[in-house]
């Protein structure tokens, strides 16, 4: 969501706000080393144990983890007939993943025979995220997916005057959100749960999960519309000032951010 995606240097289409061109394909492919050791599990074993992952930044998509054949428990591989082509990469090859009687089908690919321009792909298989049950970024389960090192996340303190209305009804005031600036979003506020009329509100069962923010919990008004605003309980370090503050987001509400204080 930063290099590869609008605004980024490497997106298809990087904005005109910049004093340089690059010169080369609109689609663009850029391969880098992850720094730290990768592991996924399937059905209790480990299926791969890495580190020499590379990072495949491409235009449009999140970066997908490739990791050398030799880190991959190939014994636990069989290579199917499926296969599809990039025009990019080449022609990827499939195998299913098989432990004792469960098996995750075609969720691992490869470009055995990578086009010139992306030789650099062969000896290295990729793992669909979520058909593992499991991955670890060194000891640390990882949910969602890895965390791009390009994508930041920055809260701040603000004292702007934050209102969220429905209607008349004033659902939240505050002079103590918490401004958060996320790669490729665009600004939420978010809310101290005591400025909210949590009487409004009710928790609703939708959970989500951010690779750089944590689980969010969300939030329905009681008399309507469903998941209005949702909150991070245990954020992620990145997003610790957020924990507790509820953010708002739906076409039945208002969220009014006055001037800041002088």
């Amino acid at each position: 969501m930063s290099l590869t995606m609008p605004p980024g240097p490497l997106a298809g289409s990087p904005g005109e706000t910049v004093n340089f061109t690059i010169d080369g394909p609109k689609h663009r492919l850029f391969m880098q080393d992850f720094p730290r050791r990768v592991r996924a599990r399937f059905a209790g074993e480990t299926v791969l144990d890495t580190e020499r992952g590379k990072f495949l930044h491409e235009t449009g998509l999140l970066p997908v983890l490739y990791v050398p054949e030799e880190d991959v428990r190939t014994d636990l591989l069989e290579q199917t007939e499926h296969s599809t082509h990039c025009p990019f990469k080449g022609d990827a090859a499939y195998w299913t993943l098989r432990v004792g009687d469960r098996a995750a089908e075609n969720a691992v690919w490869a470009y055995p025979e990578p086009l010139p321009t992306a030789s650099w792909l062969r000896g290295h298989m990729a793992f669909y995220w979520g058909r593992m049950d499991a991955w670890f970024d060194e000891d640390e389960e990882v949910r969602g997916h890895l965390r791009d090192p390009f994508h930041r996340v920055d809260a701040r303190a603000t004292s702007r005057r934050v209102r969220v209305l429905r209607g008349d009804d004033v659902l939240a005031d505050t002079t103590r959100a918490k401004l958060l600036s996320e790669t490729g979003l665009r600004n939420r506020f978010y809310i101290p749960a005591d400025d909210v009329n949590t009487d409004l509100l009710t928790r609703s069962g939708t959970r989500s999960v951010c690779p750089y923010k944590g689980e969010a919990t969300y939030w329905s008004l009681r008399d309507g519309a469903a998941d209005v605003a949702w909150s991070y309980e245990e954020p992620l370090e990145d997003a610790a000032k957020v924990a507790g503050h509820l953010s708002f987001d739906h076409d039945d509400l208002t969220v009014e951010a006055g001037p800041p204080a002088p």
